[in-house]
C-alpha cells in the first residue's frame, strides 16, 4: 500500500504493509505554484521512480492520500485545500489516473485519527477524538468504529469552534476560533500581547534578545517558572479543555488523544489539559475517558492513509 499525506510545506509518502508497518517512506516539497497544479503529477514521479528501486509497482494494491481542508471521501473531491491552493479538485480521479490504481482519499486530521486507533494510542476504541496542535488545531472523531467525515467533510472541525468571541480573527472568516488559541500560532500571539503589555519581562527580553519566539520557548520559560508564560498556557489549557469537554459530551470517547507538533510540549501540557478536561466535563464522561499525547508524530498521515486502502479492499480478492 502507498500511503500520501499532503501538508502545505512537504508531502510525505510511505510503501506500509498489511500490518501497518512502513517499509521505506520518503517526502517532497509541496510546489504550491499555481493553485498547486502539480503536486499530484510530482508525487506520481517521485512513487515511480522510487518504486522502481524499491519493489514491482505490482505488489501495490491501492493509495491513500491525506489532504489538508475540507475533503469528500465518497466523491474523492478536495474542496477547499488553503494551505496547497486547491478548490473543488478531483484529487482520486487525478491520482487514479496517473496511477491506474485503486485511491481512497481523507482529511488528514482524520487518518491521523485512524492511525493512532490502530496502531497508536487509540488502541482499537470505538469512540475516540484525536486533537492536533500545530500550526493550526485539527481534530479527528471515531464513532462507533468508523471515522465521522459529515454531511460534506467538515465533521471533527474542533479548531473552529468558538474559543473566545473576542478574540483574533481566523482564516475561517469568523473571529476566536480555537485554531487562532491552541495552535502554534496561537499561543504566539498570545504571549506577544502580554510581551507588549510587559515590556521589561524576561519573556520580552527573550525576544528583544533574538528577534523571533517560538511555543516551545514559551514552554520552556514555563518550566524555569516565569509567571507570564504560565498565564498563556493556563488559558490556553483552559480554554481547550472546555471545548473539549463540550465536544466529548457528543459522542462519549474512551479516549482523547492529543497530537501534533505543541504535544512536545509533553507531561506538563497533556497534565493541564487532562485537570480542564476534568474542571468542566460531566463527570460521567471523565470517568471513562483517558486523554494521552500521540505515539506516531509524522509517520501518523502515512500509517492512516494506507489503513484507508486496507479498510476499503479487505473484502476484495487482492488482499488475499
Amino acid at each position: 500500500m502507498i500511503g500520501i499525506d499532503i501538508g502545505g510545506t512537504t508531502v510525505k509518502i510511505g510503501l506500509v504493509n498489511h500490518n501497518g508497518e512502513i517499509r521505506y517512506k520518503w517526502e517532497i516539497p509541496t510546489n504550491k505554484d499555481n493553485l498547486g497544479e502539480t503536486i499530484i503529477d510530482d508525487v506520481w514521479t517521485s512513487v515511480t521512480d522510487t518504486l522502481a528501486k524499491q519493489q514491482n509497482k505490482s505488489e501495490i494494491i491501492g493509495i491513500g492520500v491525506g489532504a489538508p481542508g475540507f475533503v469528500n471521501p465518497e466523491a474523492g473531491i478536495v474542496y477547499e485545500a488553503v494551505n496547497v491552493g486547491w478548490r473543488n479538485f478531483n484529487l482520486k480521479d487525478e491520482l487514479e489516473r496517473l496511477s491506474n490504481l485503486p485511491v481512497f482519499i481523507e482529511n488528514d486530521a482524520n487518518l491521523a485519527a485512524l492511525a493512532e486507533n490502530w496502531k497508536g494510542s487509540g488502541d482499537h476504541s470505538k469512540d475516540m477524538m484525536l486533537i492536533t496542535l500545530g500550526t493550526g488545531v485539527g481534530g479527528g472523531v471515531i464513532a462507533n468504529g468508523e471515522i465521522l467525515s459529515g454531511t460534506n467533510g467538515t465533521a471533527g472541525e474542533i479548531g473552529h469552534i468558538i474559543g473566545d468571541p473576542n478574540g483574533y480573527p481566523c482564516n475561517c472568516g469568523r473571529v476566536g476560533c480555537l485554531d487562532t488559541i491552541a495552535s502554534a500560532t496561537g499561543i504566539v500571539q498570545q504571549a506577544l500581547d502580554k510581551i507588549e503589555e510587559n515590556p521589561e519581562s524576561t519573556l520580552a527580553s527573550h525576544y528583544k534578545k533574538h528577534g523571533k519566539l517560538e511555543a516551545k520557548d514559551i514552554f520552556q520559560f514555563v518550566e524555569t517558572g516565569d509567571r507570564l508564560s504560565e498565564s498563556v498556557i493556563n488559558r490556553t489549557t483552559d480554554i481547550l479543555g472546555r471545548i473539549i469537554a463540550s465536544a466529548a459530551t457528543v459522542i462519549n470517547p474512551s479516549r482523547i488523544i492529543i497530537g501534533g507538533g505543541v504535544s512536545k510540549a509533553g507531561g506538563p501540557l497533556l497534565s493541564k489539559i487532562k485537570k480542564n478536561f476534568r474542571k468542566y466535563s460531566l463527570p460521567r464522561i471523565s470517568d471513562c475517558c483517558e486523554v494521552k499525547l500521540a505515539q506516531l508524530g509524522n509517520d501518523a498521515g502515512i500509517i492512516g492513509a494506507s489503513y484507508l486502502v486496507k479498510k476499503n479492499l479487505e473484502k476484495t480478492p487482492l488482499m488475499l
